[in-house]
């Protein structure tokens, strides 16, 4: 009896498995490492090869720690980052850098080499772009490939194959070159909610009128709640299971996380238009779920059915979070390094000085977080961040001091985000946090106090994994539909409510955060 699913996220550093049985519990988790290249400034790659071999290892180790046989596995899913794959006509790797050397075939999310691209897309003011938050992102695909057709327009000639990343994934567990209505979607301007989802006239403005042709893109796509197929028999030995094993559409790992911590709401539509969902790692996101179409400027999306049947999701981004907190302990007193161990000894003493000064600590100290640009809701990639009130002094406490105007930042930033989305007619009072940022207190206390919204942090260890399983558990015929593997899949969580003490203090650090940004404006529009 098929009654366990296989989920795989694959992240920015890492791909990691889990074991889950029909009722969402997770019975093992394997992780492996990712190779990345920074070639030079703005550039991030990736070896889809690599990745590949990391997601087979993974899930081989994690199906061996949790003891279940593959003629149990009913099904496997796989949600990753919007990274572009590039492949020949014959299915092999196609580099993407610019020394070309082979081995780099695939383009990271993160990876801002298409600014200019994406200011061209901005300056068409196609109507696509309405589901875009009326500016076009670097980290979106469009952008990308008008980069790789410009720069290396042999490579373009030689391509055969363009993937999102989780369609990468599927196509390497099935041979099916079907791509996922989540991916397509949400990265690719794909309008799932017309007739016809491309715009050729969008695509001839932008300079990619032979992209669906060049990269094998087809014209429908495969709704979240279908399977792509079964798992070929090589893929079956290479991931240590059995072509009987059903493979679930490719997820964006956010929304996977989106869907992992909302789900449980999916089948009382009036309760899921309430919630949101943080996905919080290197990078975070905002996403939410509505019946109606409500744009906004500097959001991405609403994407119609991008994960849930009848549903448009919009998403609010911050570029850099946990990427953030890493680069202030690094570049502060000497270059620590950041690791978990040293952020906890951060904390820790910043704990000790809050205790000491109360919420006077480092109030003099003001930060804006875009280090990577502003996704939302500036929509501005070329923003840079900003710090002032620096004093003299490069101690261990004067890092603390930063480390926690830093994490205020990141929480104003996500208080900026919810302002505007609120703008745009969502009503929302309750976040779901998961990923790495449930293990910062600071950050959890902060989300809760600075936003005034009520915070949820899952049980569940890991509710990306969990979102990717319920998409593998409707693959695998072990429930209906979405709603019901998300009410049957779901976990409790730990709440928080803010403290009505601090609201003034956090309202009068979001006016010295918007006053900074029209600051820097300021600074920026003098000649």
């Amino acid at each position: 009896m098929r009654e366990y699913v296989v989920a795989v996220d694959i992240g920015t550093g890492s791909a990691r498995a889990g074991i889950f049985d029909r009722k969402g519990a997770l019975l093992a988790r394997a992780d492996r490492p990712i190779a990345m290249n920074r070639p030079e400034e703005n550039h991030a790659e990736h070896d889809s090869e690599d990745i590949w071999a990391s997601v087979c290892g993974a899930v081989r180790a994690a199906r061996e720690k949790a003891g279940v046989g593959a003629e149990n596995i009913a099904a496997i899913g796989f949600d990753a980052t919007c990274s572009l794959v590039v492949r020949d006509r014959d299915g092999a790797p196609l580099s993407v850098n610019r020394k070309g050397d082979a081995r780099w075939d695939t383009i990271v999310w993160l990876d801002h080499r298409a600014l200019a691209e994406a200011d061209f897309c901005t300056a068409t003011q196609h109507p696509v772009l309405d589901h875009s938050g009326r500016v076009m992102s670097p980290e979106m695909e469009m952008p990308k490939l008008m980069w790789l057709k410009r720069n290396l327009p042999r490579q373009w000639e030689e391509a055969g194959y363009f993937f999102d990343l989780a369609d990468y994934t599927t196509w390497r567990a099935t041979g099916s070159a079907a791509r996922s209505r989540c991916t397509l979607t949400a990265k690719w301007n794909y309008l799932a909610h017309r007739p016809r989802g491309w715009q050729q006239d969008y695509l001839e403005r932008i300079g990619l009128e032979d992209l669906l042709d060049r990269g094998r893109l087809p014209e429908e796509t495969l709704a979240v709640d279908r399977a792509v197929g079964r798992l070929s028999a090589t893929a079956a030995e290479e991931l240590g299971l059995d072509t009987e094993c059903r493979v679930a559409p490719g997820l964006i790992d956010a929304y996977a996380g989106a869907l992992g911590v909302l789900g449980g709401f999916a089948g009382d539509p009036a309760r899921l238009e309430r919630q949101l969902a943080l996905i919080a790692g290197t990078s975070s996101c905002i996403v939410a779920f509505s019946r109606d179409m409500k744009p906004g400027f500097g959001m991405w999306g609403p994407y119609f059915e991008a994960v849930l049947p009848g549903f448009w999701l919009i998403e609010g981004g911050q570029s850099a979070t946990g990427a953030l907190l890493d680069h202030i302990v690094h570049m502060h007193g000497g270059g620590r390094e950041p690791t978990a161990e040293m952020h906890m000894k951060i904390i820790e003493r910043v704990q000790e000085l809050r205790a000491l000064q109360g919420a006077d600590f480092a109030d003099r100290l003001h930060v804006l977080p875009d280090f990577h640009g502003n996704r939302s809701p500036l929509a501005d990639p070329h923003a840079l961040g900003v710090i002032s009130g620096l004093p003299l002094d490069s101690s261990f406490d004067a890092l603390c001091r930063l480390y926690w105007r830093t994490c205020v930042a990141i929480a104003l930033g996500i208080r900026h985000i919810l302002e505007m989305m609120k703008e745009a007619g969502y009503d929302l009072d309750t976040l779901h946090v998961t990923g790495g940022h449930v293990r910062n207190p600071l950050l959890m206390e902060l989300y809760c106090d600075v936003t005034g919204c009520r915070v949820i942090a899952p049980q569940a260890p890991d509710a990306v994994l969990l979102g990717t399983a319920m998409a593998a558990a409707v693959a695998g015929d072990l429930y209906p539909d979405l709603a019901q593997a998300g009410i049957e899949m779901s976990s409790a969580g730990q709440e928080r409510i803010p403290d009505p003490a601090l609201r003034s203090v956090y309202d009068r650090d979001y006016r010295h955060f918007l006053a900074l940004y029209r600051h820097r404006a300021e600074l920026e529009a003098i000649e």
